[in-house]
């Protein structure tokens, strides 16, 4: 058959075969990930999946859990495959070796968030963002340090990239909720980053703090203890909330299904669960649409219940203190 009249996944799947018997894919090394399948090929997710599931039964790649999907150690009994491994190492050899010329910190940095991007933060390594340059990554040791210092870089650069509204909305609500929305999607836009960022270890990005300083400027009134917990109060809603985009595209690239898949193959498990009596108010779900509880609505209601708390907070000190709110 005529590779242009072969189905889509058919074409990826010969596609990546040919990367894994060229030496350009060795076992160990991940795979392009669902989400860097449709973003490569432009197919939709559930083809991007089906890619993914064929080549796993045909036994060129394996689930490594907190891994993803890698390259398989070919079979012993296979015939032809071993020409994987003794064609693996040659192919690398003839790769020339790279100059450093054009490659620069920046440049560095955003290589290193198109990967994250891409196919999430347990998939970056100094060698990953190397071949995105056709380099070793001894190249990238000459503008960062190690892979810690290019996160922190990376995660700093992503924040630079938030546009502060002008005007800024004066009032302390809108203005709290302006910042909370630009956090939110920055981190749909870079799903990695709410999971990196940490509020009992935090990382010195002054792009990120100058964000939050943004967000909460117009609430007054408040010693700085005070202040710092409400900051870090409604900083730890939204990436919290937002730490589910990563989890999903880990669980996606280490169980083969989306989240609708996943949520189908186990339905028959909840169904029982909801029609059982004993969980009432998980049971009053029955004949609501399965999406009605999501991030997004996650993320929206909590945000509202938490600037009608502050507000009240910040009105009772104000009356406390003889002041005006």
């Amino acid at each position: 058959m005529e590779q242009s009249a072969l189905p889509p996944y058919r074409r990826i799947v010969d596609e990546i075969r040919r990367r894994i018997d060229a030496g350009e894919l060795v076992p160990g090394d991940r795979v392009p990930s669902t989400r860097r399948i449709t973003q490569e090929w432009r197919v939709a997710m559930a083809t991007a999946t089906k890619v993914l599931t064929t080549l796993r039964q045909e036994g060129l790649v394996r689930a490594v859990p907190g891994v993803g999907t890698v390259v398989a150690e070919p079979r012993p009994d296979a015939g032809t495959p071993s020409h994987r491994t003794a064609r693996s190492e040659p192919a690398r050899e003839r790769r020339p070796r790279e100059t450093d010329s054009g490659l620069s910190r920046e440049r560095v940095v955003r290589a290193g968030i198109k990967v994250a991007d891409a196919e999430g933060l347990r998939a970056l390594s100094m060698r990953r963002v190397a071949a995105e340059f056709g380099v070793s990554s001894m190249a990238l040791y000459r503008h960062v340090a190690n892979k810690d210092e290019l996160v922190m870089l990376m995660a700093d650069a992503a924040f630079s990239d938030v546009r502060l509204p002008d005007p800024a909305p004066d009032g302390r609500r809108d203005r709290m909720e302006a910042g909370a929305r630009l956090q939110w999607e920055l981190y749909q836009r870079h799903p990695w980053l709410a999971q990196y960022l940490s509020i009992t270890r935090p990382q010195p990005m002054p792009r990120a703090m100058a964000l939050i300083e943004w967000t909460m400027a117009r609430v007054e009134g408040m010693d700085p203890v005070t202040l710092i917990h409400m900051a870090i109060t409604l900083l730890n809603h939204v990436r919290a909330t937002a730490a589910g985009f990563e989890d999903d595209l880990e669980a996606e690239q280490e169980t083969g299904m989306d989240q609708n898949q996943w949520m189908a193959s186990m339905e028959p498990q909840f169904e029982g669960i909801l029609t059982s009596g004993s969980y009432p108010m998980y049971g009053g779900m029955v004949g609501h649409d399965e999406d009605v509880v999501n991030l997004q609505s996650l993320f929206e209601f909590g945000l509202a219940r938490l600037l009608d708390g502050m507000e009240a907070f910040v009105e009772r000190r104000a009356a406390e203190s003889g002041g005006v709110s």
